[in-house]
C-alpha cells in the first residue's frame, strides 16, 4: 500500500489562473468558484475544514458546511458545548479550507470568529429537518457515549418530549458561528506541480491580490 501511495499521481490539465481573472474580494471569489463548483456537480461544494487551536495548544480540525456566506464572512453551525466551540470560545481564530477536487481547486480562509445572533441561529434552526431538530437536542456533541444505543436513547426522549409538536424550538446550547476573513488564498492545479496561488490580503482599506510561488 505505501509503494500505491508514493506513486500515485495525478496530473491537473486545468486552465491557468491570473490575477487578473481574480474578484475584486475573497468572498466574492468564493461566491464565484462556489456557483462553478455547484453547476460542475461537486459533493457537498459547501464542505469546509475548520481548524481551531486546541485547549492543549495542539491544531484541530474537522469538516463542517457553510451555511450562509455574506460581506461578514463564513457561517457554521454546532453545539456551543462542544470540543469546537470550547476552542473558539478560547481562542476566537479559525482557519477555513474548501476544497473542490472535481476542479482541482482549494480556497483557504484565516480570520477571526464571533458568535451568531440568537435570532440568526433561530432562523437557521427552524429550516432544519426535524429529524436534525431532535438531534441537536439528543446529542451531548464531543462527550463520552458508552455505545450507539444510548444515543438512540437520547434521540427517542427527545422525540418522545416533542411528539404533536409542530415546531421544535432551538436549544440554547447549540447555534452559529461567524469566520470573517482576514486573510484567503485561493489555489487552482496545474501541470508539473506548477500550480496558480493568489494571496488576498488587506492593504488600508483595499483589497490586494498577490501571486504566490507554488
Amino acid at each position: 500500500m505505501s509503494d500505491s501511495i508514493r506513486d500515485r499521481r495525478v496530473q491537473y490539465e486545468s486552465d491557468g489562473l491570473d490575477v487578473g481573472d481574480l474578484q475584486p474580494d475573497p468572498i466574492r471569489q468564493w461566491q464565484h468558484w462556489y456557483a462553478q463548483a455547484e453547476s460542475a456537480g461537486c459533493v457537498e461544494p459547501n464542505a469546509m475544514v475548520i481548524s481551531t487551536i486546541g485547549l492543549d495548544g495542539m491544531p484541530d480540525s474537522r469538516y463542517v458546511l457553510a451555511r450562509g456566506v455574506t460581506a461578514d464572512g463564513f457561517a457554521f453551525y454546532t453545539n456551543y458545548g462542544s470540543a469546537k466551540s470550547a476552542e473558539l470560545i478560547a481562542s476566537p481564530v479559525a482557519s477555513a479550507l474548501f476544497t473542490w477536487l472535481q476542479l482541482h481547486r482549494q480556497m483557504k480562509i484565516r480570520g477571526t470568529v464571533t458568535r451568531l445572533s440568537a435570532t440568526e441561529s433561530d432562523a437557521y434552526f427552524a429550516t432544519r429537518p426535524r429529524s436534525s431538530q431532535l438531534g441537536a437536542w439528543a446529542s451531548p456533541q464531543s462527550e463520552v457515549l458508552a455505545d450507539r444505543a444510548e444515543l438512540e436513547a437520547r434521540v427517542a426522549a427527545a422525540d418522545a418530549r416533542f411528539a404533536g409538536t409542530d415546531v421544535i424550538p432551538r436549544p440554547v446550547n447549540w447555534g452559529g458561528w461567524r469566520l470573517s476573513v482576514v486573510e484567503a488564498e485561493v489555489w487552482q492545479g496545474r501541470p508539473s506541480r506548477l500550480h496558480d496561488r493568489f494571496r488576498y490580503r488587506r492593504v488600508d482599506d483595499a483589497w490586494v491580490a498577490e501571486r504566490l510561488a507554488p
